[in-house]
């Protein structure tokens, strides 16, 4: 809360009244003019404290018109009746006279906004602008000149485009250029530089007139009326963000123009404003958009002009105000958010802006708006207005003019005393201990407290009163001249401040003592005492503390550099010592002045610092303090998003338990930081909302570290935190607001009014502890902060508290302690919870059980935390239910848990009924598809509402509810309908029936076929035997039983058998004894025997009867499970009969398998896949032994095998084992793929080689599979003789159908290889075999090399061919035509033509004539007997005549051919 001291202007004897008041725009200076009884006018000029400047005093015989400061400089401009201006330089002491050319009032007095200009206009409508040079003369004559005819009334000046200059400035500081910045930041330069930024010449501006009208004059100085209103014009605002022009008549009509960059206008809008006319009102525009009115009445008036929108807003009695006090005059302060209204009772009213309210479309204008306490001065408060960059408040009560100084609202704690201040000269005073309250008035402004248990100190920073107890008063013990901004006290020690020195005195001022600081140390101008120890911080950032323990002061830690301690930092704002001396505490400026979020903590004997950042929430701590060497220890334990955008703004040690720190934090505000005395008001101005005020407490212990407390928004009734001592916070209080959270002392004193208290969170129910407790509830607080749970236990084992231990039971939610939970629960004696979390055990997750403990203890935050970290969403939507916030459970059971959706419906509809919400608790319970009933019970009492919304589900479930009600009700007709409806056709034929029209009741039931129908109906034409009709009606109702019950009564045999038929088992066999029992239709009797499953019944009853062919029906439906002896008998039956099959399935079924085979065999039935499957024992079977199991698959498989079934036999010799067998059988079937598939999973080496030899006889030259196929089995077979003859079998191939004699080699190659490798029966035939191996290898690798060596060596390449031709066995290995040919093209290529003809002629005799032109084509042929001048014909007949003995016919045929051929 702050305070306003008013400061009376000292004026002159010779000033009268004033009339005119004005504020310099940044400086600290009030022009009043005043009036005297004589009509003679004066100008004086006074400081911030209304103070007189000396000579600034100005008169002349005639009263003052206008006064009106430069934008920048201290120049006056001064208007008077005559005509006169007045140019007035404070700084200088001057005077200039504007050149005389007003000649009647000046109305009209305003300077330009770059201030080089000034514009007068008087009462005759002259209105002139001069330049001016910065002394304030005029320069020349006048730069425009305009004659109105007139009186003027108001001018106001339209800023400038801006031009190409201060566009690309703008570019540039967007773009990150520091001197651009700088000159866009008005801490960093000059007001001049920062006003200047528009165009210096280019003056525009409008000016109204007596009769309404509105002119514009531009740049160029022409004029042009662009408005007109029906009454004098009050007041003139242009809104520059909306290009926009405000015009307020004397008869309160708005209007409100769009103004275009030439300066024509466009009404926009018009409207009447409420109040009375006939009077000036006082009228201002907040932020562009907020038109506030004072006219007189007992309220402020308010147009929104964007918004449309108005209000009122009036002084409330019970903040002092009295009924029917009349508002004359409005102010408002931008900065501060504050609209000031004088009253005519002489009071102040202030109302505070509420931050961000304009913002938010849904406040309504009034709740914008919070009004505060008003300050209260004398007489009828005429003019009031807000000035200098100081923001004070000059107050005009025609009688004086009394400055506003707004200050913060003092007050103390120290050794259970509080003092608060509740006006400038006024303190409230509370011994706490004792419950004593006094009221201090003083007769000085008081600028500063400190309280002790013994004394209370006030100064102004020009005298210092000390005043001690005395009874049930203060009396003053002391008073004395010092010009200390700040104080101390320490028992009977008062300690002020000088330039570089702390002087101790004593109560009566005499120094004992001084402390001394250094040049570099700077300046004392912040001190501070707990317990023994007094810290000082200096206005060069440096501390140093002192113990006042002995009789004078001892330093206890030297000084200290703050900014070697911590980089970058700007300057001390307060600073804090612990009970000990051990910590001290800083709260810290930034370079730029603006607040710090950081706080930083000295500790003495460890020299080290710790910083704490609420930003960053993470601690810094330096442990080494030397320049070079600095180590940083980072924690990010108090990440919080709470903490976020939070600044520290006032702190504080407890002052018996040195562990213990408390501060308060403010949501961070932009700008700069106010001096240190105005710190907290500024606090308090812009903390808004009092949840954006936290209070945090903290142990601070060189083991532990840093470790949280408690932490909670400051309660609303609470103006700020006065201090800590365990185990209270103690905190101003808001004057009128009643504090529900006030403890009061049980048998003991109340806590005063103006002081507020809250315990300690561990501390709830022990306020009143004694010493040995609470030091162990400090310790448990201690280790639950650590998060100890076993030490803090054992802190408080004894205390038997029921807060405690419910504190510590919140914190085994924390730390998930469920052990120490019990035993919390336990001591509490909370039965309830305790039994809740031995139930919750069973829950797998540990967060879920912890949920329990934090429900039991309304941590309800907490448990849904838990709920969501396990994703138990089902415990969730049930705390969700439990607690009554619906939306979060609906939305989780739609989300997450869509099992219990339907539940979570019905329940959410049930809480909707008892809150009596039927419309919505209908569509919830249709959600929950429990509407068809839940809705009729909901309903049951407004039958009118349940018939309507039953017609309009149009659901056949409630169709027939309604159909039941209305039959209870006797309207028979109507449930007719509804049941019709609902297609419910039994309760139709019911009642149909008990009306007596029973035929409408067998349309009913014919057409629908419905089986309760039918049952009810055949019921009916029972009972009046009509017996036809009830069992056709028991029939369609499946009802067969009491169908064939009146059959057997009545003789209805005929029926009776189709009945049974269609009946159960048990009916039919009771109807085959009944035909049976007769003797009658035995054939029946038979089947239907047979039909129930009676088997042996019925064949007995069929050999009996010698009914074959119902026995032949019969043994169709036996199987295995049948009776064997039954089996067999029907199987004899068959065999008679010469049914083989049969026979034999029966055989099968009654597992008689060799009989079953040996039938196959003599009668030569085909063994079919089904048939051998069943005539295969599984391995399981104990009737067989495996032996004869073998030996019956085997035989199996032998049938198979003579009937052709190659593949089943395949499979019998398998399960048998015989793989071998199975092979063959394989191998007879000729499926290739399965024979390789079979001999691939056999596995062994028979099976491998019969395989092989199978594929062998294959065309494997085409299949290059096959080949692998054949080599892979021979070598898994190890037949390695077998695999050398397929390898060798492979050469001969490659040779006759490729002539690839490459591969050729490399085949015996590897036929040499295997053979060489096999074990034979006789080596004498592996080595002759091996020889001749050799020697096919030797003989195609000499022909391979030769045709090699041709390219290289032709001759040689011939030689070794004939030498090959020389070979006996060559024809065998070497195909005699490849050397033959390959030594005619070499002949026919080097044209030795007579060479190449014999070997022609020799390959023409060792070959047959068929073959020689498949070794050298015809065109060769050609060539060579070309080449020798041979005619083709006669060489054809010498072939002839040397081939004729061998085949004549072919030889002709080769004549015949060549001869037609030839040309």
């Amino acid at each position: 809360m702050a305070l306003y001291f008013d400061y009376r202007i000292e004026a002159p004897d010779s000033a009268g009244s004033p009339s005119h008041i004005s504020w310099h725009p940044i400086h600290p200076f009030l022009a009043v003019a005043s009036i005297s009884t004589t009509s003679r006018g004066s100008v004086d000029i006074y400081l911030e404290q209304g103070e007189h400047v000396p000579d600034t005093h100005i008169e002349r015989s005639f009263p003052i018109t206008s006064l009106c400061w430069h934008p920048t400089r201290l120049i006056l401009a001064v208007g008077w009746e005559t005509g006169e201006v007045i140019m007035f330089n404070k700084q200088d002491k001057e005077q200039h006279t504007v050149p005389p050319t007003h000649t009647a009032d000046i109305t009209v007095l305003n300077w330009s906004t770059n201030g080089n200009c000034l514009l007068s206009g008087d009462k005759l409508g002259v209105l002139l602008v001069w330049r001016l040079d910065q002394r304030g003369r005029v320069q020349g004559t006048p730069l425009l000149k305009h004659e109105y005819g007139k009186h003027l009334t108001h001018c106001i000046f339209r800023l400038p485009p801006p031009g190409e200059d201060f566009v690309q400035l703008a570019k540039a500081a967007v773009s990150g250029d520091e001197k651009a910045l700088d000159m866009f930041n008005w801490r960093k330069s000059s007001f001049g530089s920062f006003l200047k930024t528009g165009s210096q010449e280019g003056l525009s501006f409008f000016v109204s007139l007596m009769d309404g009208t509105v002119h514009y004059v531009d740049e160029k100085g022409k004029t042009t009326q662009v408005a007109s209103t029906d009454s004098s014009i009050q007041t003139l605002f242009y809104i520059e963000k909306r290009e926009a022009l405000v015009v307020v008549t004397e008869n309160l009509l708005l209007s409100l123009y769009l103004v275009t960059p030439e300066g024509e206008v466009e009404e926009v809008m018009k409207v009447k404003l409420s109040g009375k006319t006939g009077r000036r009102a006082d009228i201002t525009l907040i932020e562009g958009s907020l038109l506030v009115t004072a006219i007189g009445e007992a309220a402020v008036r308010f147009w929104d002009l964007e918004r449309g929108e108005n209000y009122v807003l009036s002084p409330e009695e019970k903040f002092g105000f009295e009924k029917g006090e009349t508002i004359n005059c409005v102010s408002y302060c931008k900065i501060k958010g504050l609209l000031a209204a004088g009253t005519d009772k002489g009071r102040v009213a202030m109302w505070k802006k509420v931050p961000g309210s304009h913002s938010s479309r849904g406040v309504e204008g009034k709740d914008r708006w919070n009004l505060q306490a008003p300050t209260e001065l004398e007489g009828n408060i005429m003019q009031i207005k807000w000035g200098s960059r100081k923001n004070l408040l000059a107050v005009n009560n025609i009688s004086s003019v009394v400055i506003l100084s707004e200050q913060a609202m003092l007050s103390h704690f120290h050794q259970q005393v509080a003092v608060v201040q509740i006006s400038p000269s006024l303190l409230h005073v509370s011994f706490l201990s004792t419950g004593m309250t006094h009221s201090l008035r003083t007769d000085m402004h008081i600028s500063g407290v400190f309280a002790t248990k013994d004394a209370v100190a006030v100064w102004n920073g020009k005298q210092v009163a000390i005043f001690e107890p005395s009874g049930a008063m203060l009396r003053n013990a002391g008073t004395f001249l010092c010009e200390s901004p700040v104080l101390a006290m320490h028992e009977e020690n008062v300690y002020t401040v000088e330039p570089n020195r702390v002087q101790v005195r004593t109560w009566q001022g005499t120094v004992k003592q001084l402390l001394l600081f250094s040049e570099t140390e700077g300046c004392p101008c912040f001190l501070d005492v707990c317990a023994d120890y007094l810290v000082v911080g200096t206005d060069l950032a440096h501390f140093k503390s002192f113990d006042l323990s002995r009789r004078e002061a001892k330093v206890h830690c030297s000084c200290k550099n703050l900014a070697e301690l911590v980089p970058g930092v700007g300057g001390i704002v307060s600073l804090r010592c612990s009970a000990n001396g051990n910590k001290i505490s800083i709260l810290l400026s930034k370079a730029d002045n603006s607040p710090d979020s950081k706080i930083c903590f000295y500790d003495v004997e460890m020299d080290t610092v710790t910083i704490f950042d609420f930003k960053m929430g993470q601690i810094d701590q330096r442990e080494t303090l030397s320049f070079n060497a600095q180590e940083t220890k980072k924690n990010h334990t108090f990440a919080d998003g709470r903490l976020e955008h939070l600044v520290p703004v006032s702190h504080f040690w407890d002052q018996s338990e040195p562990r213990l720190f408390v501060c308060e934090a403010m949501q961070e505000v932009t700008g700069a930081l106010p001096q240190p005395t105005d710190r907290k008001a500024h606090a308090e101005d812009r903390a808004g909302p009092t949840a954006d005020v936290l209070i945090l407490s903290f142990f601070i212990s060189e083991e532990r570290g840093f470790l949280l407390q408690e932490s909670f928004p400051r309660p609303p009734a609470y103006q700020s935190l006065l201090g800590m001592e365990v185990p209270h916070y103690y905190f101003t209080r808001k004057p009128g607001e009643a504090d529900r959270d006030d403890q009061v002392d049980a048998g003991h004193h109340c806590v005063p009014q103006m002081v507020g208290r809250r315990p300690l969170r561990d501390f709830v129910g022990l306020e009143d502890c004694d010493k040995p407790t609470r030091n162990a509830m400090i310790n448990f607080s201690f280790f639950i902060a650590v998060g100890d749970m076993d030490e803090a236990f054992k802190s408080i084992k004894l205390i038997k508290s029921e807060a405690v231990w419910e504190n510590m039971a919140r914190m085994c939610v924390k730390t998930q302690r469920l052990d120490v939970a019990k035993v919390c629960l336990g001591n509490m004696g909370h039965a309830r919870g305790a039994r809740a979390l031995r139930e919750a055990e069973q829950e797998p997750e540990l967060e879920a059980r912890v949920a329990v403990l934090a429900i039991q203890l309304g941590m309800l935050e907490e448990a849904e935390q838990l709920y969501k970290k396990c994703k138990r969403y089902d415990l969730l939507n049930q705390l969700y239910q439990a607690s009554g916030q619906w939306q979060k459970a609906i939305e989780v059971a739609e989300l997450h848990d869509r099992v219990h959706l339907r539940t979570t419906y019905y329940n959410y509809a049930k809480h909707l009924e008892a809150s009596a919400d039927c419309s919505l608790a209908l569509s919830y319970y249709e959600k929950s598809d429990t509407h068809r009933f839940e809705v009729p019970r909901m309903l049951s009492e407004d039958l009118q509402s349940l018939e309507l919304y039953i017609n309009k589900m149009k659901d056949k479930t409630l169709w027939r509810w309604w159909a039941q009600y209305l039959e209870s009700q006797a309207e028979m007709d109507a449930a007719l309908r509804y049941y019709e409806l609902a297609q419910d056709y039994f309760s139709l034929v019911r009642i149909h029936c008990f009306q007596g029209n029973i035929q409408k009741a067998a349309e009913i039931a014919n057409e629908t076929g419905n089986w309760a129908a039918s049952y009810h109906l055949a019921r009916q034409y029972e009972s009046q035997e009509e017996v036809r009709q009830a069992v056709h009606f028991y029939a369609r109702a499946q009802a067969f039983n009491n169908a064939i019950r009146l059959c057997k009564e009545n003789g209805l045999d005929d029926q009776l058998m189709n009945l049974a038929l269609l009946s159960s088992p048990e009916d039919m066999i009771e109807a085959a004894c009944y035909y049976e029992e007769k003797g009658e239709q035995m054939d029946r009797a038979v089947m239907l025997y047979h039909k129930a499953g009676h088997f042996s019944k019925a064949l007995e009853l069929a050999f009996a009867t010698q009914q074959f062919v119902a026995l032949q029906l019969i043994a169709e439906d036996l199987d295995e499970k049948s009776d064997p002896a039954l089996l067999a008998r029907c199987s004899d039956f068959f065999l008679e009969h010469s049914q083989y099959e049969k026979a034999v399935e029966l055989l099968l079924a009654a597992k008689k398998y060799q009989e079953a085979l040996q039938l196959c065999l003599e009668q030569n039935m085909t063994i079919t896949e089904e048939m051998a499957e069943k005539m295969t024992v599984s391995k399981d079977c104990t009737d067989l032994s495996e032996e004869s199991r073998r030996e019956l698959l085997e035989q199996i498989a032998n049938c198979c095998m003579r009937q052709g079934s190659y593949h089943l036999a395949t499979k019998k010799y398998t399960q048998a084992g015989n793989k071998i067998k199975a092979m063959r059988a394989l191998l007879k079937s000729g499926d290739t793929e399965k024979i390789v598939f079979f001999a691939g999973v056999s596995r062994q080496k028979e099976i491998y080689i019969m395989a092989a030899n199978y594929l062998q006889s294959l065309d494997w030259r085409k299949e290059p599979e096959t080949m692998k196929n054949i080599i892979s089995f021979y070598t898994k077979g190890r037949a390695l003789d077998l695999l050398a003859g397929f390898y060798d079998a492979c050469a001969q191939v490659e040779i006759n159908e490729y002539q690839n004699y490459d591969k050729a080699h490399g085949a015996l190659t590897e036929a040499y290889k295997c053979l060489s490798k096999a074990k034979a029966k006789s080596p004498l035939d592996q080595e002759t075999k091996l020889a001749q191996l050799q020697s096919k290898m030797t003989l195609v690798k000499r022909f391979v090399q030769a045709r090699r060596t041709y390219s290289e060596d032709p001759k040689e390449s011939v030689k070794q061919c004939e030498l090959l031709l020389e070979e006996p066995d060559l024809d065998s290995t070497v195909r005699i035509g490849d050397v033959y040919g390959f030594l005619v093209k070499h002949y026919l290529q080097m044209e030795e033509f007579q060479m190449a003809y014999k070997y022609l002629e020799e390959m023409r005799r060792r070959l047959p004539a068929a073959k020689v032109l498949y070794y050298v084509n015809q065109r060769t042929v050609d060539a060579v007997h070309q080449g020798l001048g041979i005619p083709l014909a006669r060489a054809v007949l010498e072939r002839t005549h040397h081939n004729s003995m061998e085949d004549p016919k072919e030889v002709d045929e080769e004549v015949m051919e060549e001869v037609e051929n030839d040309p």
